[in-house]
């Protein structure tokens, strides 16, 4: 059996923040992000004005873990040896007649066996977090329209006015400029979008420090954006919790890349100066690359190799790279734990929100897709739903691979002690080990799944 992990043992716990120490109201915040886009390609790309009216019922298409083949609009969900177990066009199912002919049994093209294939390159772009999501249903429905308008067209281009909707509401400077829809509106009003920590968090923050640990923030947010979210959710003295604060941290390049390529820039009033040779004390800081942060972890506590333990919601830019690339242990946020129980969203929502935003509300992104079915497992297409047709997604195979254990908040561990002793997923334990307090139900309840 693989030792347990344990907090205790850990002289570094690191945290990523959006969707990790920050979490948002996801109906309220995916809204928001899917008009900020929309809006830009109907304004400002021609694109047509039916993308501005979006019904709660069309969230269901989200789903994490999809890929959106660039060239021909197609949505696909894989099975963890890389076949294809469903796809749409656009926003529409793809038979199982059709997928079996478009996809037979054979590895999707753009798969590659190992599991830490990139998550996004000029050909496709794996979903994989809540910023995300909201631009999956946008490009879905952006392909419906295309294909709608140009008589079944097989080939698309919109991904670059995509990419220019991303840049105009999410550009450095954005926050400063209140530029976008998206800065602006968080900024009027973050009690609509944000979650505040509960003490049950701050008390845990204040218990790692107390037990002598380095606590780390490293986010690809700005630092003007970072202040908002960390004083909206843990107060003004926020930054006395942390002794070295990353933003701007451009992941999963923080990982990937050598320090000539991704320097720390110290920060003046939210701008980044000059490039620094090396990081040679705590403090706030901007970019930057984990190889210099483990060299000044390294002095901080005085060990040659100091166990650092990383927090994080995206498999692409936290998880797959914070153990790929530094070996450190990795702590996933998946919060489908917490819409898989019984199908119902957990009440830990603050009662003074509810009913506050009126109107019909999307379901939070984290709960079952009826269109492309569980995260964690699927059935084989065209073969009867029964157990040994069942398969593990690529997702999953992911969360078993890269994770030391998954677990659908920091407050679902906040009370228990730092020596508490979690099972780790490990290649020889089940799939189900590493996941805290419980396991998905659909993977519980087929414990005997296909592998491949």
């Amino acid at each position: 059996m693989a030792q347990p992990f344990c907090l205790a043992s850990c002289d570094v716990v690191g945290f990523d923040l959006d969707h990790t120490l920050c979490r948002y109201n996801l109906p309220e915040s995916a809204l928001l992000i899917y008009n900020s886009f929309a809006q830009f390609l109907v304004k400002e790309k021609g694109y047509d004005k039916e993308l501005l009216t979006v019904t709660p019922e069309d969230w269901d298409f989200c789903s994490k873990g999809l890929a959106l083949d660039l060239e021909d609009g197609h949505f696909i969900k894989l099975a963890d040896n890389g076949t294809v177990l469903r796809a749409s066009h656009g926003t529409k199912m793809m038979a199982p007649e059709v997928l079996a002919e478009q996809y037979g049994r054979k590895e999707w093209k753009h798969f590659i066996s190992d599991t830490g294939m990139a998550s996004r390159s000029g050909k496709y772009y794996f979903y994989d977090n809540y910023f995300d999501l909201p631009g999956a249903l946008l490009c879905a429905r952006v392909v419906d329209s295309l294909t709608k308008q140009n008589n079944g067209q097989k080939t698309f281009d919109f991904w670059k006015d995509v990419v220019a909707a991303i840049q105009h509401n999410y550009k450095v400077s954005a926050f400063k400029e209140n530029c976008g829809i998206y800065f602006p509106e968080v900024k009027r009003d973050p009690g609509r979008y944000l979650y505040s920590c509960p003490e049950s968090v701050k008390k845990w923050l204040q218990q790692l420090k107390n037990a002598g640990k380095i606590l780390l923030l490293i986010t690809s947010s700005h630092s003007d954006y970072c202040r908002l979210l960390c004083e909206h959710i843990l107060g003004n003295d926020f930054a006395d919790l942390f002794d070295i604060v990353i933003t701007n941290a451009l992941k999963p390049g923080f990982f990937s890349h050598s320090p000539s390529q991704r320097p720390f820039r110290t920060l003046e009033n939210d701008e980044e100066q000059e490039a620094l040779p090396s990081l040679d004390k705590p403090g706030w800081y901007s970019q930057g690359n984990a190889a210099h942060l483990y060299e000044l972890l390294k002095k901080m506590t005085g060990k040659p190799e100091p166990k650092v333990v990383y927090f994080g919601d995206s498999m692409h830019s936290d998880i797959f790279p914070a153990r790929h690339y530094s070996n450190w242990e990795t702590v996933l946020i998946l919060e489908e734990l917490r819409g898989d129980r019984d199908g119902k969203p957990e009440e830990s929502e603050p009662l003074e929100k509810k009913g506050k935003y009126e109107g019909p509300k999307a379901k939070p992104l984290y709960t079952l897709s009826k269109t492309w079915g569980s995260f964690f497992i699927d059935s084989v297409s065209g073969l009867e739903n029964t157990e040994d047709s069942l398969v593990y997604t690529w997702s999953c195979k992911r969360i078993s691979t890269y994770s030391t254990i998954a677990i659908p908040s920091i407050e679902a561990i906040a009370e228990l002690p730092l020596d508490y002793k979690f099972t780790r997923f490990s290649s020889n334990s089940s799939k189900t080990a590493g996941y805290y307090p419980n396991p998905p139900l659909v993977l519980s309840n087929n414990e005997k799944l296909t592998t491949k």
